[in-house]
């Protein structure tokens, strides 16, 4: 028990500190997860079941904000039309992925690939860091709201459409949200709070159909297990999105480009030398 309960903190932390940041919180769980483990009776449900603290995490982080919208949505067309972006940006991910979530889940979860989305993602930041700089951004918090607004419709849409790579497991999906904004004009502290707005929508209404998928397959006993791994996901994720915002006003994505490809080409080396399974 003791040491399953290890296994499950182990994975919501790694769950809690990659969620954000844009390195593929799915491609870390499912190598960790074949390292550490987990029982079979949840595996494959625990991974989705702890992103409720992510969700969770991200509302609470932004609550001032996302209440003072609630509150004016009715008055204020910035405040909807923002909402109607974040559903244009939502919509091509949510509809592939519905419609391929058995043959993804079938076909592409596994090391090899993962490792080998780490590496295109990774070179994918770093092209485009080099192609496209970005100056530092290090303004207040209101300002970079106030920037969220400005995002159009054009961009959302090109944001939505990066997402879709995200449904490859390793490539990350704040990770492609972020190079579709950074390709659409935005700068990176905008491009970041686009892809933490984005985020509500996405993985709440992916984890409650993962959850209706597959929750009733867990016995009663592991459920506490899969409750404490939420909420230390939960706590891991807000530290996560308050040091990334920091992080990304005074620097490049480069340093995550160079750790992805470290990460791709190291699983490869384990899984050709089979000390992790392909």
């Amino acid at each position: 028990m003791l040491e399953e309960l290890l296994r499950v903190l182990l994975l919501a932390v790694v769950q809690g500190i990659t969620e954000f940041l844009p390195i593929s919180s799915t491609g870390h769980l499912i190598v960790l997860g074949r390292v550490v483990a987990l029982s079979d009776a949840y595996s494959g449900t625990f991974e989705i079941f702890i992103q409720v603290g992510s969700v969770v995490a991200v509302v609470l982080f932004y609550w001032a904000e996302l209440w003072q919208q609630a509150r004016t949505v009715h008055r204020d067309a910035s405040v909807r039309a923002l909402w109607v972006k974040l559903l244009i940006a939502f919509v091509p991910a949510a509809g592939i992925g519905l419609l391929f979530a058995d043959w993804i889940e079938a076909n592409l979860f596994n090391s090899r690939n993962v490792a080998l989305a780490l590496i295109v993602g990774g070179a994918l930041f770093i092209v485009v860091e080099r192609l496209r700089p970005s100056p530092n951004d290090a303004r207040a918090r209101d300002a970079i709201m106030a920037d969220l607004r400005t995002v159009t419709y054009r961009q959302a849409l090109i944001v939505g459409l990066w997402q879709i790579l995200a449904l490859f497991p390793g490539m990350s999906r704040s990770g492609m949200t972020i190079i579709g904004g950074l390709l659409s004009g935005l700068q990176r502290a905008t491009a970041t709070l686009f892809t933490f707005y984005l985020a509500i929508p996405t993985l709440g209404i992916a984890t409650v159909y993962s959850l209706v998928r597959g929750l009733s397959r867990i016995p009663s006993s592991d459920l506490v297990y899969l409750f404490v791994g939420a909420v230390i996901a939960g706590i891991v994720s807000y530290v996560s999105i308050a040091w990334l915002l920091r992080y990304v006003s005074r620097n490049t994505f480069i340093p995550f480009g160079v750790y992805r490809i470290g990460l791709g080409l190291l699983i490869l080396a384990l899984v050709a030398g089979g000390a992790l399974p392909s």
